[in-house]
């Protein structure tokens, strides 16, 4: 499959280098073709990954990511142009953290909106399907850094598109029983308010191979 992946960023290469070596081929975009991580990374990517620019990786996927920061998540997308975007699969593992200048995090947008939703909303065509925000980088390609049994959960208005989101995290090593459908677009609020508590819990852990594991009575 061919996936273009919007951000160059820790989550985007991440992402880039798990896909490729699962025989995607891969083209990771940024703002301007001479982005340097990008030109860094498809260097030792191999033959499958490329680089260029928003509107190149989003015209190149089958399949499209959007790796950026919440905050700058629409503005990147409007970049890559909703005609490459029409019909496909939009994966947003993005988050709407903001800090103030004391380190204290907040949300924008949150409570009534998401990130999620405004993708959805100035991108009617495109299928999107929140997914991978609530873990580190590292755990989403590989979930057995994390022991035992542990879940992602999807959010999103397209069945179809929903079903081949959890093909490809099964691709990532998790088990499809581990991937929890939160129901519509707008559940991607619950997801994205999660983002402050599991920083709370990462400083205590001290690390980022942790993650959320739901118990069900029988």
């Amino acid at each position: 499959m061919r996936v273009g992946i919007i951000g160059t960023g820790t989550v985007g290469r991440t992402l880039a280098g798990k896909l490729v070596s699962l025989g995607h081929e891969v083209t990771l975009g940024s703002r301007s073709k001479e982005n340097a991580a990008a030109l860094a990374w498809a260097e030792q990517a191999g033959p499958y990954g490329h680089t260029g620019t928003f509107a190149e990786a989003a015209a190149f996927g089958e399949l499209v990511v959007n790796a950026t920061s919440g905050v700058v998540a629409v503005q990147a997308l409007r970049l890559a142009g909703a005609e490459p975007l029409a019909g496909k699969v939009l994966i947003d593992v993005s988050n709407p953290l903001v800090f103030s200048p004391l380190g204290e995090v907040s949300l924008e947008p949150v409570n009534t909106d998401s990130v999620g939703e405004q993708i959805q909303r100035e991108f009617p065509e495109a299928r999107v399907v929140k997914a991978l925000n609530t873990v580190n980088s590292e755990v989403m390609v590989d979930p057995g850094r994390v022991p035992g049994e542990h879940n992602l959960f999807i959010a999103g208005n397209d069945p179809e598109a929903k079903a081949q989101v959890v093909a490809l995290l099964t691709e990532f090593g998790w088990p499809e029983g581990s991937v929890l459908d939160l129901g519509d677009i707008t559940a991607a609020r619950a997801l994205e308010m999660l983002m402050p508590f599991w920083l709370k819990v990462m400083a205590q852990v001290g690390h980022a191979d942790f993650n959320y594991s739901i118990r069900r009575a029988e």
